[in-house]
């Protein structure tokens, strides 16, 4: 038994296969013109459905598939859409259809969280409640994660009430000349830095807190330190933060695992830092950023419970 996942997120075209133990990712980053913060939905959605037939490809002859998955949404929230996801969910229909296999539609938070359970290799976090993180570059949500049947659900407990710390890390990558997105340009610039400047002391409001201030700290101390101080500072206090913050939910929910989803929970520096203050658990890097595995993952367990097709 194979699942095929498909997930088109705002940044990456992504497609790949499950059979229960092993998996295989094929996934590229759309095209972001040098200096821009970005892409229009209108054009996000266009590259997915350019690109998607080649990842598919990447992957290999398709057989001994038993379902298909794609991410169809950003949350299993009410009134959570955007556009992008059109493109993998209307080729993950037309597939199943084709193959005669049922189709499912899931999120791509679960899908997040589902291939950092199984990088990390705890698969088993999916059968009982866990904490997490899905921080990204649109989202930065603590979470209460618990088995919804063989799918899971997540509900919100806090994390930034305005920017999300992606998009700190690309505005800071971008203000120091890094291309978009910058996260990988940004985690290796900040590890060149002579010395580190103490974050800034962010307010965290129970399990909430906003970064939105931020930007014009990391600007000032730009202004007057060299690129890589400055790329530290910012890393330095997104991982602070966090931490905090994970430190207090821990305390809410004592005995829960930790598990770290989504593109900056690759950063080195917050893999550092909660690692050794809460215990974290993480994806491996590749598998930390947007990939269709967890989709795949979800579609693989989906079918084995003979769950019912998306109609």
């Amino acid at each position: 038994m194979t699942a095929l996942g498909l997930d088109t997120s705002n940044y990456t075209t992504s497609a790949a296969l499950f059979d229960g133990a092993e998996g295989r990712n094929a996934g590229r980053l759309l095209e972001v013109r040098p200096g821009e913060l970005g892409l229009r939905q209108s054009e996000a959605l266009f590259q997915h459905v350019k690109a998607l037939p080649g990842r598919v490809a990447e992957l290999g002859k398709l057989t001994g598939i038993s379902a298909v998955a794609a991410s169809t949404r950003p949350r299993a929230v009410e009134g959570s859409y955007m556009p992008c996801f059109l493109a993998g969910e209307s080729q993950g229909r037309v597939l199943a259809s084709a193959l005669g296999v049922p189709f499912y539609a899931v999120s791509h938070q679960q899908g997040h969280l589902a291939a950092a359970a199984w990088s990390a290799g705890r698969p088993e976090l999916l059968n009982a409640p866990f904490l997490a993180w899905h921080l990204s570059g649109g989202t930065t949500e603590l979470l209460y994660v618990e088995p919804e049947g063989v799918n899971i659900r997540a509900e919100k407990l806090g994390g930034t009430t305005d920017i999300s710390a992606g998009q700190l890390i690309d505005r800071t990558g971008v203000l120091l000349g890094l291309p978009f997105p910058a996260g990988k340009a940004l985690d290796a610039l900040a590890r060149t830095a002579e010395r580190a400047v103490k974050p800034y002391p962010v307010k965290l409001n129970g399990l909430s807190f906003s970064l939105s201030g931020m930007e014009n700290k990391v600007k000032e101390l730009a202004a007057k330190e060299p690129p890589a101080v400055a790329a530290r500072y910012a890393l330095d206090t997104v991982a602070d933060v966090v931490r905090r913050a994970t430190a207090a939910a821990q305390t809410a929910h004592p005995g829960l695992p930790v598990l770290c989803s989504g593109g900056v929970a690759s950063n080195s520096r917050l893999r550092q830092v909660l690692a050794e203050g809460c215990g974290a658990l993480f994806a491996e890097p590749r598998y930390s950023t947007d990939n269709a595995l967890g989709v795949a993952i979800l579609a693989h367990r989906l079918a084995e419970a003979g769950a019912p097709a998306e109609g």
